[in-house]
């Protein structure tokens, strides 16, 4: 799991042009609310972990998990894989 955040938060950093010294940026961080990632980003973002991690995020799994930080996406991804 501690790798999975590992790769999704480095992914979030490049993918958003996050600097290293962002002392704001943690795996807690509401992506969406500090405005680090848009709609247009959050799109992007599924595409990306449909396509890395090969699992399929439905609608339903938007409305039902919330994944507004690092930590919350990585766990739903590891959760998804477990199925």
């Amino acid at each position: 799991m501690q790798e999975l955040l590992e790769e999704l938060e480095a992914h979030i950093k490049n993918r958003y042009e996050i600097e290293e010294d962002d002392d704001e940026f943690t795996p807690d961080v509401h992506l969406f609310d500090y405005g680090y990632v848009d709609s247009i980003g959050a799109t992007a973002l599924i595409a990306h972990i449909e396509k890395t991690y090969g699992i399929q995020v439905t609608n339903q799994d938007l409305m039902l998990y919330p994944l507004n930080t690092v930590r919350e996406i990585a766990q739903f991804i590891h959760n998804k894989k477990a199925r």
